[in-house]
């Protein structure tokens, strides 16, 4: 993302991370400690994996954490996890305070702008949010009744008093509209059709956005019509835990006992890390399909594709130095020639990351598109 000059990032004394001049005073301001329970799980992006932290135990270590550019996980598995160990599933968090001074940034806020956030979490964003535009001009939701009492708490210790709300978000807050700003904090696989409605003409919606292909998020930055669409560009990859009514329900194995095709393929899989450009760019073309990658013991690895609408899966396994590939696939939907159309799309494209990608969003529901609006893919 590219910033004005006059928002230029810029550190400060005591912070690790970039935050844009407009935003300088509110960071300064407010600390993300001020909303962080007792007990928390420093998040290491590297590895993947998190540790517990308790400030009555460890307050330096805690203290540490918490002023760290690392996400921070509060609750596992929708507050049913207990104990001090990790829990199966993170469903709330705070983000990287880099990614939330972006994103804060990417709003473009002006003063007097209202502004409805989706995913309250711990109440920080919230909170950076006030001290900017004022309680009054901000409205939070929260889908889960702990985790928004516990926010609204936190918040009125710092002595800010957004609106905050329970409710299920996908909804938005009609009380409060229209917004001329929604912002999300969780991973969408759709962009609610209530939000649109809910901002005026002009505004934004700024959310993380992908789909089921991979766990995998972009920032996407969306201006309303009068006409009732919106669209605009991605900006960045990201990861974040999904909203609980769009979360991936992985596809159950065909029934056996069907025909499976075997053939072999000269593809060259392209990489598929967290941030690689090819599963964000494949999953807005190569739509209700979701991947996995198999590794085996002597190096080589299988792309297992799975359809999310019909009894479908094929299975391509690449070993380094072959040119042919070993491909089974099974059900109605030719899942591998789907998938080799859309490689070939995307080289044919220059193999484009998210900066080249956008997002249209009708009442119809969304497509992709490369460069333009125009240039759907």
């Amino acid at each position: 993302m590219t910033l004005a000059p006059e928002q230029e990032d810029r550190p400060a004394p005591g912070r690790s991370f970039p935050v844009a001049d407009a935003w300088a005073p509110a960071f300064d301001a407010v600390p993300r400690s001020l909303f962080l329970p007792d007990l928390i799980w420093a998040h290491d992006m590297a590895t993947g994996k998190s540790r517990p932290l308790a400030r009555t135990g460890d307050e330096p270590g805690w203290l540490a954490a918490a002023a760290a550019d690392i996400p921070i996980v509060t609750q596992w598995d929708d507050g049913e996890h207990q104990g001090a160990e990790p829990g199966t599933v993170p469903t709330s968090s705070t983000s990287m305070p880099s990614l939330v001074a972006s994103m804060l940034d990417a709003l473009r806020l002006e003063p007097g702008m209202r502004v409805l956030e989706q995913g309250t979490g711990t109440g920080w964003n919230a909170a950076l949010l006030a001290h900017r535009l004022g309680d009054a001009n901000v409205t939070t939701v929260e889908i889960d009744a702990a985790v928004s009492a516990q926010a609204r708490a936190a918040l009125k210790r710092a002595g800010y008093r957004p609106t905050v709300v329970c409710a299920d978000g996908a909804l938005g807050w009609r009380d409060g509209a229209p917004y001329d700003r929604i912002t999300a904090t969780y991973g969408l696989r759709e962009i609610p059709r209530a939000w649109i409605e809910q901002t005026r003409p002009g505004g934004l919606i700024l959310a993380p956005f992908g789909t089921h292909y991979s766990n995998a998020d972009a920032l996407v930055r969306l201006t309303v019509t009068g006409d009732g669409t919106a669209s605009g560009p991605f900006l960045q990859p990201v990861e974040f835990m999904k909203m609980r009514s769009q979360r991936l329900r992985r596809p159950q194995n065909p029934p056996s006992g069907g025909t499976v095709a075997d053939h072999t393929t000269t593809a060259v899989l392209p990489p598929h890390g967290r941030f690689d450009p090819f599963p964000l760019a494949a999953g807005l073309r190569l739509r209700d399909v979701v991947h996995a990658i198999q590794p085996h013991d002597d190096g080589a690895r299988t792309l297992w594709l799975y359809s999310l609408t019909t009894p479908a899966w094929s299975a391509a396994t690449f070993r380094d130095g072959e040119d042919a590939h070993p491909v089974r696939q099974y059900g109605g939907r030719r899942l591998w020639e789907d998938f080799e159309q859309t490689l070939t799309w995307w080289r044919q494209a220059g193999e484009p990351g998210v900066e080249r990608l956008g997002l249209t969003v009708t009442p119809d529901g969304w497509h992709a598109w490369l460069d333009h609006p125009a240039q759907p893919i």
